[in-house]
């Protein structure tokens, strides 16, 4: 009898061990996936981002087998050969990034336009109806894209400031993880030096409407994008200096990659 006892003991032991090390196991496994199969985990999105420059602020961007333009100018005519947009992005209601002839000569069924409710205000009725007005801060989606408008404007702000804060908007681009941040005609702004896991920036520097290039750089170097692109470089004396904005950039952080584009195919610099 007593080794009956004995041996009931060490079957329940053992059982005890064996469903404790259960646990442990199962605890373990939770603890690296603790949403299981419910989980939903979107893949980074492995399609390129390729932007082809018209002009100066003036961009198409293929996205994987979608396109999109920013700040369409120049006339239709400039975006001859191009893919059809699937939508339109407008920062602001100045000439060099807002143009009603350019958009009333485009083939516009079924092109959805983003804009801030300043250039709404500005378009002709019969274009109104296809405009979807966006204010700093807010997000709307086209197709499997979400853009959120980003604060842009001048510093110090001011009543006299050529682009105010809340009139225009810079643009991030988002799809399945990859994000693509347009910045519009803005400073070294903190909500430009906030943002987070931006794969390119197209950065504006031309005094004196937007920044300087030294002011480009630090900013630049505050939120460390993947890849930067000069864009909207020409100012009262020209055209800034991108080659040293370049320099300055990869001498704060070698791993951005600074890519400099073709945004002035015509003039003779």
């Amino acid at each position: 009898m007593k080794f009956l006892y004995t041996l009931m003991a060490v079957v329940i032991l053992f059982t005890g061990c064996k469903n404790e090390g259960k646990e442990a196991e199962n605890n373990s496994s939770m603890e690296k996936n603790p949403y299981g199969e419910e989980k939903n985990v979107l893949e980074a999105d492995s399609a390129a981002i390729d932007i082809h420059p018209i002009s100066h602020a003036t961009a198409v961007i293929d996205w994987g087998d979608h396109s999109f333009y920013i700040d369409p100018v120049g006339g239709a005519e400039a975006f001859e050969g191009q893919e059809k947009p699937d939508f339109i992005l407008i920062t602001d209601i100045h000439g060099d990034h807002m143009s009603v002839e350019t958009l009333e000569g485009m083939d516009l069924d079924g092109v959805h336009i983003i804009a801030p409710q300043a250039v709404v205000d500005e378009m002709p009725e019969e274009l109104k109806d296809i405009f979807r007005a966006l204010e700093n801060g807010a997000t709307t989606r086209v197709l499997d894209f979400y853009i959120e408008a980003i604060p842009m404007y001048n510093l110090p702000e001011d009543e006299d400031s050529r682009h105010p804060k809340g009139r225009g908007n810079g643009y991030i681009v988002e799809r399945n993880g990859q994000r693509l941040y347009i910045a519009g005609d803005t400073e070294d702004i903190p909500e430009m030096r906030e943002l987070e896991n931006i794969e390119i920036a197209l950065i504006p520097m031309n005094m004196p409407y937007t920044m300087t290039v030294e002011d480009a750089a630090d900013g630049v170097l505050a939120f460390a994008p993947d890849k930067v692109i000069p864009f909207h470089f020409r100012g009262q004396d020209g055209f800034a200096d991108v080659e040293k904005f370049k320099k300055l950039v990869n001498e704060g952080n070698k791993d951005i990659e600074v890519e400099l584009l073709e945004w002035y195919p015509n003039s003779e610099e």
